[in-house]
């Protein structure tokens, strides 16, 4: 098996990317303007007994004024790249970052970083790599998704009748990421806010 690849660590705000290199240098990206694209890559691994392989990546390239940002998928998880494969070699600088840390922070750019166009499940995955700020905002948004899917079930043979089903997602990505717990904490106390409002 390849080395396990040392991850970067990610926060996200709203127009912000943090990224914490393995040896402690953080870069702040500003995602006002960005153009954002993903591509396969690969990246040359070692293997344990000393044998170099390319590995494929899933690629997230970020450009803005000129200047380009490469975060990737760990190449150990990325099946062997053979030589007659063309496709483009990952930066030597790229964060590797865990595959749900990827897809998350992928799709939010790709899809336009707009909160009220994700779904609960959605949110809750964007919620574990937010800042405690933006965990916040997430939660409410959160909220108001979960009380609008409440509402409309409302009716006679509708499924959902409760807000903790509609915030199943968030529920379970909170006890797993101490962000998400946050945006739960938010959303509970959002939806409580705009329930009290709506009996008056």
């Amino acid at each position: 098996m390849p080395f396990k690849s040392a991850c970067a660590k990610v926060q996200l705000e709203s127009d912000v990317l943090l990224v914490e290199m393995p040896d402690g240098w953080s870069r702040r990206h500003v995602l006002d303007g960005v153009t954002a694209t993903i591509d396969d890559g690969f990246v040359m691994a070692r293997r344990d007994g000393g044998r170099v392989e390319r590995r494929f990546v899933r690629m997230l390239q970020l450009e803005r004024g000129g200047r380009h940002v490469a975060v990737i998928t760990p190449p150990e998880r990325g099946a062997v790249a053979p030589n007659v494969v063309r496709i483009p070699e990952a930066p030597q600088d790229a964060a590797i970052v865990e595959p749900g840390v990827w897809e998350a922070l992928a799709e939010w750019l790709i899809g336009g970083g707009r909160l009220g166009s994700l779904s609960v499940a959605e949110l809750a995955r964007l919620a574990c790599i937010a800042t405690p700020q933006f965990a916040v905002l997430i939660g409410e948004v959160a909220a108001r998704r979960a009380l609008d899917l409440v509402w409309v079930a409302a009716g006679p043979l509708r499924g959902l009748h409760d807000l903790d089903a509609a915030l199943q997602p968030l529920v379970d990505a909170a006890r797993e990421s101490p962000r998400a717990g946050e945006a739960l904490i938010s959303a509970l106390a959002h939806a409580a806010g705009v329930t009290r409002r709506r009996r008056r």
